[in-house]
């Protein structure tokens, strides 16, 4: 139970009226001109109000002292002290307004805020923040990316590995930095307009539909960097509390009917050539059973390569690989989404590949570019891709076609893919042994002198 004096910190009722009191820390006395001590009528005798006005208040406050404690740039100072005048001001009842903006406002509203700041003993700072006093501070789109990458996202990203941290702000940073390129500065996020959004879409349905003879770009590419362009205006300015702002990005998107696929293996080709001895052999260990296990698993690249000896049971009745995130704090790592958790047994080459590593792949659990590039390299070096497009991912998607030919019940292909079940799920989804006797009628006969 929480102590009443805990419940009512910072909290004076004098006269009927309660007052947010609270002492400036001695640290920072010499940087708050509300120093020794802050005294703010609420306005209210309502206790339940109070508290919640005073929450904000404490807030606000505790994120001033720590920027003011920081050694934060210039930009994440102002940064904050705009955000605590926009709490202050939300506190008192008011939404905040830059000073231009209050003196425009109706005569009964202007007084009714000038009135809540008329005690003479009503900090500056309150009254800075109720007539909007406190300039929105002009934060470039890199600044505003980096806060949204190491305070906005934070939290969402806390469970990705290291690398997919590091690919997923590499991929989101490539539409700040073209569109810094298109309109031609590092402008601040408060002066982008519609104009600018307009320029920058304008500049990807010229890439996607070029008149230059130049090499032409999908409508996805498109939609995705002007989607993370709107996110970022969106989520910046709700983190700064202006949450209403109009998003000049809005509608400004692209749509493609048709998704370019990847191209599969011939089912024959992997039977007759992959698994052929003595095919795979220049490939480094590691890399070469990553191959063979995604032959016969479907599994994605990157669950092969994050796994741990804790989800490769080789000792279970019917061995098998897990694929589910980790929040191991020293090793965390996300899977694609919720249906790509999910068990797949291990058969054939897979099986035997599968024994030689039972803690994993060490080499490539943080380095997906350097397995990719490897194994494709060597496909197309040595005449093991017929076309030339197909590359390690391809394994998966004649996985997939494999199962289809085998006649193979179309809900248990989703769940060994990992792909989701539009229908409500009932019961597990069915028993390991079943889902290894399904595998078992199509299965690659191999030579056991290629493992």
């Amino acid at each position: 139970m929480v102590r009443q004096e805990q419940q009512d910190r910072f909290l004076l009722l004098r006269a009927g009226v309660y007052y947010y009191w609270r002492r400036v820390p001695k640290a920072v006395e010499h940087l708050d001109d509300r120093a020794p001590v802050i005294r703010i009528s609420l306005k209210t005798d309502d206790l339940a109000k109070a508290r919640a006005q005073r929450d904000i208040l404490e807030g606000a406050d505790s994120v001033l002292w720590g920027a003011m404690l920081s050694e934060g740039s210039a930009t994440e100072q102002a940064l904050a002290a705009y955000q605590v005048s926009r709490a202050r001001a939300e506190a008192l009842g008011f939404a905040y307004k830059p000073a231009g903006e209050v003196a425009q406002l109706p005569l009964e509203e202007l007084l009714r805020r000038i009135s809540s700041i008329s005690d003479p003993r009503t900090p500056v700072a309150v009254e800075t923040a109720v007539l909007g006093g406190v300039e929105q501070p002009k934060v470039k789109v890199s600044e505003a990316f980096t806060i949204y990458c190491d305070e906005i996202a934070a939290a969402e990203i806390a469970g990705k590995s290291e690398e997919q941290k590091k690919s997923w702000k590499k991929v989101k940073g490539y539409a700040i930095e073209a569109f810094k390129k298109v309109v031609g500065e590092d402008l601040a996020m408060v002066d982008i307009t519609r104009d600018h959004a307009k320029t920058f879409h304008a500049h990807w349905r010229k890439q996607i539909v070029p008149t230059d003879g130049g090499k032409k770009k999908s409508a996805s590419l498109g939609k995705r960097r002007m989607g993370d362009m709107s996110i970022l205006y969106k989520r910046y300015f709700a983190h700064i509390g202006d949450d209403t702002r109009a998003n000049p990005f809005d509608g400004l998107t692209f749509n493609q009917k048709f998704k370019k696929r990847r191209i599969p293996f011939p089912i024959e080709w992997v039977r007759d050539v992959i698994l052929s001895p003595g095919k795979l052999a220049g490939l480094n260990e590691e890399a070469r059973d990553i191959v063979f296990i995604s032959i016969e698993t479907g599994a994605r690249p990157i669950e092969l390569r994050y796994l741990r000896a804790d989800k490769i049971k080789l000792r279970d009745k019917v061995p098998h690989i897990i694929v589910e995130p980790s929040f191991d704090a020293d090793e965390p790592y996300e899977v694609k989404t919720v249906s790509s958790v999910r068990r797949i047994p291990l058969v054939g080459v897979a099986l035997a590949a599968m024994k030689k590593h039972p803690d994993g792949f060490p080499r490539y659990r943080e380095d997906g570019n350097s397995l990719s590039a490897t194994v494709n390299k060597f496909l197309r070096e040595n005449n093991l891709s017929p076309t030339k497009k197909e590359t390690l991912y391809s394994f998966r998607h004649t996985f997939e076609d494999r199962m289809k030919e085998g006649r193979i019940d179309d809900e248990l292909r989703k769940i060994l893919m990992g792909h989701a079940i539009d229908r409500e799920m009932y019961g597990s989804g069915g028993s390991l042994k079943l889902y290894r006797d399904e595998l078992l009628k199509i299965v690659y006969p191999f030579d056991k002198s290629i493992v």
